[in-house]
């Protein structure tokens, strides 16, 4: 399991012009069945998104991917987490 952070960047006023192209790449990651949670990091410091069934290499790709991080609007740092243990309603992130 993957956490992707992404902070705002000293061109966080672009967003505005990347942010339908960044709500589409979000939306084809949960569609992949790679993205689980996406939401914003407060205060309005960027955003955060859980993600699984991926390789860390696949999804550096696919962060890059993102028109807010090719446009230098975020910077994404990716952490991998290898669940130890869950609450039984996340069992499936235990595979």
């Amino acid at each position: 399991m993957f956490f992707v952070q992404l902070r705002f960047s000293s061109n966080k006023d672009q967003a505005g012009q990347f942010m339908e192209g960044h709500k589409d790449w979000i939306k084809r990651g949960f569609d992949d069945g790679v993205f689980l949670l996406s939401g914003s990091l407060q205060p309005n410091l960027g955003g955060g998104i859980v993600a699984h069934n991926t390789s860390l290499p696949d999804l550096q790709s696919r962060v890059n991917e993102d028109p807010f991080v090719a446009q230098d609007v975020v910077r994404a740092e990716i952490l991998e987490l290898t669940p130890s243990r869950t609450d039984d309603r996340l069992d499936f992130l235990n595979g």
